[in-house]
């Protein structure tokens, strides 16, 4: 199946190439004055156009998975003794209390999330790597993992702080069923969530959380992109596996890594961007370190890591679909 996906991509690729630069005439005249895809400017665009993409695409699939994990994150908050569900027994409650289509709750918040955090944390990371191995060339050297974390990280913390509102936006809108009837919001759209968020909190509230946000980007990206690119290298150099095998194996590893890192930043994000105020006015952690330090005191080290299964499944095939993707672009468009 993947040699026809490939096949049909190279007769794509092979018919854009005859559009974009048709044939001399007898008298050597070009019918295109410039090749728009192979432009500078195009060559650029070209990472952060196929990031986007790719997230997105993602992002379709694994929705459900992760309206679970937020519910996961959010049950028994604030006590150790508090109910444990299970990815089973909070997909039957949603489908119980509603229908199929409520495990794609957020889903528009969540596409806005890609377009803006992964065509930025895609690009940045390609543009980098781009230079650093354009760099390296020149000196008669070879990219190492120290210079591909520091891509992802540098990548994942300026995309993580670009892409706040709607994060904070999805977040809302799937804890939003949580709430009682009277509390609920019931957000129309990702517009309606980051409107009623800014006329009721201010837009600076747009941002809550960023802190913990940008460090778990910092955190998922070195273990996603870092360990998929490093992977890759060893896998290419050490293998005669075929490229698609390779980069399934990579991405695969580069899920693993990632979720390890990730999931205790990816809690605390959750937990203070799902905090509002109460009728005291106050809200429950102040920041970060705040929540770190009641959730470890009031509910044990290991709630930081409940659900690390359901996250697995959540950012593994989320960054093995994102990355097959974006690989397949990267060909298609180079």
């Amino acid at each position: 199946m993947s040699n026809t996906i490939k096949q049909a991509a190279e007769a794509v690729r092979s018919r854009t190439s005859e559009v974009m630069n048709p044939a001399k005439g007898p008298h050597g005249e070009v019918a295109v004055a410039q090749d728009f895809i192979h432009s500078p400017f195009m060559r650029a665009a070209f990472p952060f156009i196929n990031g986007g993409i790719s997230g997105m695409v993602a992002t379709t699939v694994i929705q459900p998975v992760d309206m679970i994990k937020v519910r996961i994150q959010l049950a028994g908050e604030g006590s150790a003794a508090g109910p444990k569900p299970t990815p089973l027994s909070v997909t039957r409650e949603i489908l119980a209390s509603g229908k199929a289509l409520d495990l794609y709750t957020g889903l528009s918040a969540g596409l806005l999330r890609q377009a803006v955090y992964t065509t930025a944390r895609i690009g940045i990371f390609d543009t980098l790597m781009g230079t650093l191995s354009a760099r390296a060339k020149a000196n008669g050297q070879t990219v190492g993992f120290k210079e591909r974390a520091t891509a992802g990280l540098t990548a994942g913390g300026l995309a993580a702080m670009i892409g706040n509102p709607a994060d904070l936006a999805l977040i809302r809108m799937q804890s939003d069923g949580l709430k009682p009837l009277a509390e609920r919001k019931n957000y129309k759209s990702v517009i309606d969530a980051l409107g009623s968020i800014a006329r009721g909190e201010g837009v600076a509230a747009l941002w809550a959380g960023a802190a913990p946000t940008v460090v778990r980007a910092m955190a998922l990206n070195f273990g996603q992109l870092a360990f998929f690119s490093e992977a890759k290298a060893q896998l290419k150099a050490n293998t005669n596996w075929s490229a698609n095998t390779q980069t399934l194996t990579a991405s695969a590893v580069a899920g693993f890594f990632a979720s390890f890192f990730s999931l205790p930043f990816d809690f605390v994000k959750t937990r203070l961007q799902k905090q509002q105020k109460g009728p005291d006015g106050k809200v429950p952690y102040s920041g970060m370190v705040d929540c770190f330090a009641k959730v470890a005191r009031r509910e044990g080290l290991t709630r930081f890591y409940r659900g690390f299964g359901t996250y697995y499944v959540r950012i593994a095939p989320h960054a093995m679909v994102t990355l097959i993707v974006a690989d397949y672009l990267g060909w298609l468009t180079k």
